[in-house]
């Protein structure tokens, strides 16, 4: 369900991105788009909310009321929210696709599958950190949501991003990879089950791969992509214990 509202207490452009991070956080919002110039937020309920209840959830210096004509049929409800979840995750393809492309080509002269699934994962934990770690404050909210460690130990949310910095290194410097691969299935099997969860639970939430700055729906792509993760290591794991 889409619903136009008006917003009153906007002033700056960081009151509205401040807002639409606030929104898209509540777990029965699947999107939300806050304009600033129209004064208005269009937000894409899986479970409608009362206007009381979304005053609880927004800073007291924001009003909102909702305007009228709402008659948006189910049909259209499901191609606006999937078309809005594609154009949510393109950045997600587009930085894995960047960092399989770099991963080839570091190996295709002397091509090595394990040399290229080291280079893979370390490339793929340095730039995921790098999203991470620009918005610490956002991604420790974020990913306390669905990751079951991070819900019970606040420290680790914080830490996390900087875990995934050494692990980083570790694959690409080849230090200790072993240790690397256990540690990675270790944090991505958690972080897999908080996922597995919220998806069984239809809950929509913000995922945190990409931290704050790039809005990303939790979907099944993340679980993908955690999947793929994890299917490298135990298969590294494996060959350097068999």
């Amino acid at each position: 369900m889409k619903i136009k509202y008006h917003i009153d207490g906007m002033t700056c452009e960081g009151c509205r991105s401040g807002l639409e991070q606030v929104l898209t956080s509540i777990p029965e919002v699947s999107d939300a788009n806050v304009s600033l110039e129209r004064k208005e937020a269009i937000i894409v309920f899986n479970q409608k909310l009362t206007i009381d209840d979304l005053m609880k959830t927004i800073p007291t210096k924001y009003t909102i009321t909702e305007k009228g004509n709402q008659n948006y049929n189910a049909v259209e409800d499901i191609l606006v929210s999937d078309k809005s979840e594609l154009k949510q995750l393109l950045p997600l393809f587009l930085i894995f696709g960047y960092i399989t492309s770099a991963s080839v080509m570091i190996n295709y002269q002397s091509w090595n599958t394990d040399d290229f699934m080291m280079d893979f994962m370390g490339l793929f934990y340095v730039v995921f950190s790098f999203f991470k770690i620009l918005d610490l404050k956002g991604f420790f909210g974020s990913f306390a949501m669905y990751d079951p460690l991070a819900k019970k130990i606040s420290f680790y949310s914080w830490v996390y991003p900087f875990i995934e910095v050494g692990l980083g290194l570790m694959f690409l410097m080849r230090f200790k990879i072993d240790i690397a691969l256990i540690i990675t299935i270790l944090i991505l099997g958690i972080t897999t089950i908080g996922v597995t969860k919220v998806l069984i639970d239809k809950r929509s939430i913000q995922c945190a791969c990409l931290g704050t700055a790039l809005k990303l729906p939790m979907t099944k792509a993340t679980f993908i992509e955690n999947s793929i993760m994890l299917g490298m290591a135990f298969w590294m794991l494996i060959k350097i214990y068999s």
